[in-house]
């Protein structure tokens, strides 16, 4: 895959997103300091940095973990699915199976927040020339962490189930019945020894699965 970067031999192109005003408004200072680093976008929410990459065409899309909108992965998977660019995600709670889920989002580096600036640029250079990197703690964590084991449809149900929609709304949001949903929500319950479906979906939460 070619970005701008590796197309024109200049600059990368970097977008931003961070619901945090203050660490995004650091990152983007730290960051356009790097003489070949251009922050052509900086947004507060998943949602956002979607529209904004399809605007911008970015060569790195830098994206915090924990959003509104739309969480670091969803919006790395929805942008990748239509830009050609790549993507690091930065979190401060790096949970065991959420590195699993970015790699399977084809998410090209991963590092916690707690990263210094000038170590971030030289992540950021690496990924824009098509390498990967995984910070070591967070790939040694991942390795060791318990795997999931409920299906894709028992994840989305206890997905929308750390929301306060009903049992209707989220089968309505599937695009299932209720019943169906309900099968689902008691499978994953009975699977995580959970004693309801808030219970379940804050397991699945803490272990990075959802």
């Amino acid at each position: 895959m070619s970005t701008g970067a590796d197309a024109a031999g200049g600059g990368i192109r970097l977008l931003i997103a961070d619901d945090e005003h203050l660490i995004r408004g650091a990152l983007a200072a730290l960051l356009g300091l790097e003489p070949d680093i251009e922050v052509v976008a900086s947004v507060d929410n998943g949602l956002a940095a979607i529209e904004q990459a399809a605007a911008t065409r970015p060569d790195v899309c830098l994206l915090d973990l924990e959003m509104p909108g739309a969480d670091g992965i969803e919006a790395a998977t929805r942008i990748l699915a239509t830009v050609p660019t790549r993507v690091v995600i930065v979190t401060r709670h790096a949970r065991p199976g959420v590195l699993r889920r970015a790699l399977a989002a084809r998410v090209s580096g991963f590092v916690p927040k707690s990263t210094p600036a000038e170590e971030l640029a030289h992540v950021i250079r690496d990924v824009a020339a098509g390498r990967r990197y995984i910070d070591p703690e967070i790939a040694a964590t991942a390795l060791t962490a318990e795997r999931c084991p409920l299906t894709d449809r028992e994840l989305d149900a206890l997905r929308f189930s750390r929301s306060t929609m009903s049992v209707v709304q989220i089968a309505d949001r599937l695009h299932l019945a209720p019943g169906t949903v309900r099968n689902y929500l008691s499978s994953a319950m009975t699977k995580l020894g959970a004693a309801s479906r808030h219970e379940a979906a804050e397991i699945a939460w803490q272990q990075g699965w959802i």
